[in-house]
């Protein structure tokens, strides 16, 4: 029976704060994007990229991130990450080109691909030695995730209102200094032998990157230019070549094995539809508020606010309570498709329209489908890895998330762009191209809360976030 650190709900604060943290850094930009556009010249189009530079490499390298966790040690590799992060903030913060301030967001990038597994397998080392605790520690440090992605976009309008749009870069240097100063609460974990699989970590990560590209890409080009579909199909032959490796190498960034954990695979899907349609929600929904209804950058971010409130309500108080009663399975299917009518009501927006009427109301349905379906997806994805693995597993469902977010906005975006997003000051064609953005993601919500039902396999054990081999298949577990 492992030791328990009398120190780990101390050390989950900083775990939490650093996920709060890694994913705000997806979303503190999104009230600033009009401020950089002006400053840095972005076209509409090509504005995502500041968004997508961070998630790609974000996503792609996760997998990496997970593998040197587990065999340098999740807290030294936590301690580097938050050092990259710190290193990329400095260059966005910095920057006075649009090329520069991408790099910025791309080693940003980097350093929450090593900071997000690493904090997951120091969490599970930390609370393994009780459901009841893990649970309670995984709802607390999953809460942080959603709830940072929106406090991000009311910080951003903080920042970028009252100072400037680079503060939503400066802020992480005193924060990122201040963590690594906290991290001697972590457990220390020794390091094992073992292989870096970086022909694998190149592939996936350039696939990933090559497929957005050519989605982001393809309404100014075209879907069936020669361009379009050689980047395609050279994304497909690198995903490819990246499953390849993964059989063929003693030690693969990502054993295909990992995949015989129960509910993985099914929970890993519903969590790429979740981030496909949760960011772009936020996305277009702040751009919606700043240039059709004329919000500036602080107002924006405030008529968020609402959201984070309700995230945090019931993700720490009531969503792990009814995973305790009902199981993942129906949390998960009811919160996509809850978040589905979200975006569909939301999609209803007119260019006249006000928040309390237009926006509040569809805004907190759509939290609610997301604060429901986020922590049972997370757990189901996690609980059954074994330890050794658990910053493979950890990887592996936060690529998914990212990964999800990264296409689902690039398509989305192409999408709102094709319906009128890209004329600005014509108020009825950008509400026209942000509804069609909208209804595209309900589209996806949608399909992930029906898939969920039909092959996510139930397990009432997986209600306290406990290990699926700990409890009998239907054994109830308190939260």
């Amino acid at each position: 029976m492992s030791t328990v650190n009398p120190r780990r709900w101390w050390a989950l604060v900083v775990l939490a704060a650093a996920q709060f943290m890694v994913i705000m850094d997806t979303s503190i930009i999104g009230v600033a994007l009009p401020e950089m556009q002006k400053d840095l010249g972005f076209t509409q189009s090509e504005l995502s990229w500041i968004f997508n530079a961070y998630v790609i490499v974000f996503g792609g390298l996760l997998l990496l991130g997970g593998r040197l966790s587990d065999l340098v040690g999740a807290r030294k590799i936590f301690v580097t990450g938050w050092a990259v992060m710190i290193a990329g903030s400095v260059v966005a913060a910095a920057a006075q080109t649009a090329w520069v301030e991408i790099v910025g967001r791309a080693v940003q990038g980097v350093g929450g691909a090593l900071i997000a597994p690493s904090a997951m397998t120091l969490l599970m080392m930390l609370f393994m030695h009780d459901p009841k605790e893990l649970g309670k520690a995984m709802a607390l440090y999953g809460a942080a995730a959603p709830a940072g992605g929106t406090a991000g976009v009311f910080l951003g309008g903080v920042f970028t209102e009252w100072m400037s749009w680079q503060w939503v870069f400066i802020i992480y240097i005193p924060i990122g200094l201040a963590t690594l100063a906290a991290t001697k609460l972590l457990p220390d974990v020794r390091s094992r032998r073992g292989s870096v699989d970086i022909l694998g970590a190149v592939a996936v990560t350039a696939g990933l990157a090559l497929a957005v590209f050519a989605v982001v890409r393809a309404p100014e080009v075209g879907w069936g230019s020669t361009g379009t579909v050689l980047q395609l199909v050279g994304a497909a032959a690198l995903l490819v070549l990246f499953f390849l490796v993964q059989k063929g190498v003693r030690e693969p960034l990502m054993p295909l094995s990992v995949w015989r954990v129960p509910r993985l695979g099914s929970a890993n899907l519903a969590m790429t539809l979740l981030g496909a349609a949760w960011i772009p929600m936020w996305y277009f929904l702040n751009l919606y508020l700043q240039q059709v209804l004329g919000y500036g950058a602080f107002a924006s971010g405030a008529a968020l606010l609402p959201m984070t409130v309700l995230l945090m309500i019931f993700m720490t108080a009531i969503t792990a309570r009814l995973m305790g009663r009902y199981g993942a399975k129906p949390l998960i299917a009811g919160g996509l498709l809850v978040l589905a009518a979200g975006l569909v009501w939301l999609a209803a927006v007119p260019p006249t329209g006000t928040f309390l009427v237009d926006v509040l109301p569809a805004s907190l349905v759509a939290a609610l489908g997301m604060s429901l379906a986020y922590i049972p997806a997370m757990i189901a994805a996690m609980s059954g890895a074994p330890q050794e693995q658990a910053g493979l597993a950890s990887g592996i469902v936060n690529t998914t998330y990212n990964v999800g977010s990264a296409l689902g906005l690039a398509a989305l975006t192409a999408l709102a762009m094709s319906q009128g997003a890209d004329r600005l000051g014509d108020l009825p064609a950008l509400t026209e191209g942000f509804s069609a953005a909208f209804i595209g993601a309900a589209v996806i919500a949608a399909v992930g809360g029906v898939v969920t039902l039909l092959v996510m396999k139930s397990d009432k054990a997986l209600a306290a976030g406990a290990p699926a081999e700990s409890a009998p298949a239907g054994d109830k577990v308190s939260a």
